[in-house]
């Protein structure tokens, strides 16, 4: 498999992960308080929303990139 075939599989997985799920979340640790050698962390929660255009774009672009890769050879 060419690179060409493997970036368009990526892009149209990714668009399609990205219109079903909308998004994904994660966890941070951040120290909150430190004083000489005591340290207390928590953990932040944060979410990264995925626009509907950029899954519907990934896709697209992916798509075309699998049909005009496969033409050219």
């Amino acid at each position: 498999m060419n690179s060409l075939k493997f970036v368009a599989i990526v892009l149209v997985v990714g668009g399609i992960l990205g219109l079903a799920y909308g998004g994904f979340s994660y966890t941070k640790d951040t120290t909150v308080v430190k004083l000489g050698p005591l340290e207390i962390s928590a953990k932040e929660r944060k979410t990264v929303n995925v626009p509907m255009w950029a899954g519907i774009g990934a896709l697209v672009a992916g798509g075309l990139l699998l049909v005009l890769g496969s033409k050219k050879g």
